[in-house]
């Protein structure tokens, strides 16, 4: 018979099994990489990527990633992958990035672009879908950026959301989904949540979208029989009835008395209409979230000190398959690469006070002698 724990375990493979991953990059082919990422040439300045697991790591192999190699410079890399949309699915978007430079200024951020992105030519102009990631400037910016492109202009999210600021390295993972909420996770913890509607600075389209739906709405309603408006007033001592569905029904909203023989057609609509409230999804139909072309990922930034590594990156529909995916990557190397970073300190810490004994001795000597010279030449 089998057993409960082996038939959920089961489910989990194949529900893991069903995942469909768009793109998915470790970096454990050797030079095989430069045949699926692309340097732009568009600026001839463009600071150049190798492979590197870097000064201290968790797993040599495993831990090699694109790494930044010369101070003050552009960076523009892409890699493409078959063209997908993400309609009425879930996108979940994974990578580590490493600051082991200690960052004092630069980007540690991704950026999705749609498919017909000219790779050769890819620079900060280059149009994208999403970019996510840490960036930290200073004092001041230690943030990670959420910014998607919807109707032509780019959208970030409002909410400060914090990054990591130390030397290792950490899993950076975003969750868009169908129902327009969305979900921001740092090394498999999520940090941040919400509504992709009220959560990015759509005030405006939000606003010219109500006017517009209220307005279709009023005109709609004038043809109505006097019966259908009813459906919109409701008593001022009226319950609220157990079948209400605020979702299918919007918000429950009271009359107050008015005077016998006011019909509802006479009543001003601004403050009598009772507009359908519709939920965060009212947006959907615009595909806030939905892009119908994507096709590449790729690293354009700034950096003032060189130094950071990016690895596994994930794109793909599944978020379990992507914790599994994080925990197997990130996760098994995250201990052993704090652990290599503590020995080297404890070695730098001997090596540090070894030097401070030898220039003390040395110091010791050179006064001895001196003092033995200057003696000698007082005995003349």
């Amino acid at each position: 018979m089998v057993s409960a724990r082996a038939l959920l375990w089961a489910i989990c493979v194949l529900r893991v099994a069903l995942a469909t991953v768009y793109f998915q990059e470790e970096f454990l082919d050797g030079e095989r990489w430069r045949n699926r990422w692309v340097q732009s040439t568009n600026d001839s300045q463009f600071g150049h990527f190798r492979v590197s697991s870097g000064k201290f790591y968790g797993h040599k192999e495993k831990d090699k990633g694109l790494q930044t190699t010369q101070n003050s410079r552009f960076y523009a890399i892409s890699a493409s992958f078959k063209p997908f949309s993400n309609k009425g699915k879930t996108l979940v978007i994974q990578y580590t990035v490493k600051h082991e430079q200690k960052m004092d200024c630069g980007g540690g951020y991704i950026k999705v672009f749609p498919s017909d992105l000219d790779q050769k030519k890819m620079n900060g102009k280059s149009q994208y879908y999403i970019m996510f990631g840490p960036d930290i400037c200073g004092f001041d910016i230690k943030k990670i950026h959420v910014i998607l492109y919807f109707k032509n202009q780019y959208h970030e999210n409002k909410k400060p959301i914090r990054c990591k600021v130390d030397g290792f390295t950490h899993l950076y993972t975003l969750i868009l989904r169908p129902d327009l909420s969305y979900e921001v996770k740092v090394d498999g913890q999520s940090i941040e949540s919400g509504s992709i509607e009220y959560d990015w600075n759509l005030t405006s389209l939000k606003k010219t979208e109500k006017t517009s739906l209220e307005s279709r709405d009023w005109d709609q309603m004038e043809g109505s029989k006097a019966q259908d408006w009813e459906k919109h007033f409701l008593d001022a001592g009226a319950s609220k009835p157990s079948d209400w569905n605020s979702e299918l029904d919007g918000d429950w909203l009271q009359k107050p008395p008015y005077e016998d023989g006011l019909k509802a057609e006479g009543i001003d609509k601004d403050v009598w209409l009772h507009q359908k409230m519709r939920p965060a999804g009212y947006l959907t139909q615009y595909d806030l979230s939905e892009f119908e072309n994507i096709g590449a990922i790729g690293l354009e930034l700034w950096q003032v000190r060189s130094g950071t590594i990016f690895d596994n990156f994930l794109i793909t529909d599944d978020e379990e398959y992507a914790e599994k995916f994080g925990k197997a990557t990130w996760g098994e190397t995250k201990g052993p690469e704090k652990e290599m970073d503590a020995i080297q300190a404890k070695e730098e810490v001997k090596k540090a006070r070894e030097e401070d004994e030898e220039d003390l001795l040395m110091g010791k000597f050179h006064r001895h002698n001196h003092f033995s010279r200057f003696h000698r030449q007082g005995e003349l």
